[in-house]
């Protein structure tokens, strides 16, 4: 079993950062990609950002400038670092973590609350 376990949410003020974690456990492939999405009240949940196991990042324009996704891979964790955080960013953020072999595997955290007050 896999489990993905996120810490770092919060509430903060317009201009305000926030550190999110997320570590994973469990029986993981090495080849993994690990990521941040979000979901707001009334929207679909979307994509923040990803980094490969390699240090490959791929991230939305809405958060490109202000976020930083990083990864300690002896750890299997990784972290979202949010600058100039936005009402906008308000949202519930989730963990993924996911490989491809013969099938793909995924895997998502229980979520935390990021809350931007303006």
């Amino acid at each position: 079993q896999v489990q993905l376990v996120e810490s770092g949410g919060g509430l903060v003020q317009t201009g305000g950062s926030l550190r999110l974690s997320c570590a994973a456990s469990g029986s993981i492939f090495s080849g993994n990609a690990m990521g941040w999405y979000r979901q707001a009240p009334g929207k679909q949940r979307e994509l923040v950002a990803t980094i490969t196991r390699g240090g490959i990042t791929n991230s939305a324009d809405s958060v490109k400038g202000r976020f930083t996704i990083s990864r300690d891979n002896a750890k299997n964790t990784v972290y979202l670092q949010m600058n100039s955080l936005k009402p906008e960013d308000t949202a519930v953020y989730y963990c993924n973590l996911r490989w491809r072999l013969s099938k793909e595997y995924e895997y998502w955290g229980q979520g935390t609350q990021v809350t931007v007050s303006s």
